[in-house]
């Protein structure tokens, strides 16, 4: 699976379950749908990373595939979706990992899950030194989203 099919599925399945989807919120769902499959030991979700930007995380490849026509608040829709995506070309478990994580975090806000990630290590390792404020296109390590939503399993 590349990036792009994991954002339309997750456009797909909020918007037709009548889930309000804005950008913001897009990345952070990604973001959780990699690195909780990198946490359950599977590897990465799709080849993508993730930048420690002031707003969370936030995929460049989906960034710039709106950039032009969506601002990090704009709504998204299943007309953002590209036309031949078939949601049944994914595979049955990375659907149902993606629906397990939409489960959780799908009822929050973009801005509720900005302040989570802001809150969790991987964000705020790969934001050391920056201030608060400032630009950064820092990378967040897959190490470290592993360890540390594989250490919040073992908590449970």
């Amino acid at each position: 699976m590349n990036i792009n099919d994991a954002c339309d599925y997750i456009i797909l399945k909020l918007t037709h379950g009548g889930v309000f989807l804005n950008v913001l919120k897009l990345h952070k769902l990604l973001y959780y749908c990699q690195a909780w499959n990198l946490a359950f030991g599977r590897g990465r979700l799709f080849d993508a990373s993730f930048q420690a930007w002031v707003h969370g995380p936030v995929s460049r490849d989906i960034y710039d595939r709106y950039v032009s026509t969506k601002a990090m608040y704009s709504n998204v829709t299943p007309a953002d979706v590209r036309p031949n995506f078939d949601p049944q070309s994914l595979e049955q478990n990375d659907r149902a990992l993606i629906d397990s994580i939409l489960e959780v975090y799908a009822p929050l806000s973009g801005d509720q899950l900005e302040e989570m990630t802001h809150k969790e290590d991987p964000w705020i390792k790969a934001r050391a030194g920056v201030s608060p404020s400032a630009r950064s296109e820092n990378m967040i390590s897959d190490v470290v989203m592993r360890d540390y939503y594989a250490a919040r399993i073992k908590r449970v």
